[in-house]
């Protein structure tokens, strides 16, 4: 995704929309090298929600007895007998 300053993109603005409604990629505004719009096609697919890994961390507590909880009460019912 390219990134133009705001005298740039406004001096090619013309050409930067033309170019992605045309199937480019969406282009990104900045101020003083910081972001603060991302152009893109009104009908461009929607970005996926990202994944957050480890956001239940500390609020789930797993027993120590996990592999084998239960055991006898699964063989018992797959198998008619207990381990």
């Amino acid at each position: 995704m390219h990134i133009y300053n705001i005298h740039e993109a406004k001096t090619n603005l013309s050409r930067l929309i033309e170019e992605t409604v045309n199937g480019g990629e969406p282009f990104v505004i900045a101020k003083a090298g910081k972001p603060l719009v991302k152009v893109m096609r009104v009908d461009a697919e929607a970005s996926k929600p990202l994944r957050r890994i480890g956001f239940l961390k500390g609020q789930i507590k797993v027993p120590a007895d996990f592999d084998t909880m239960a055991a006898d009460e699964i063989c018992e019912m797959f198998q008619g007998k207990t381990t």
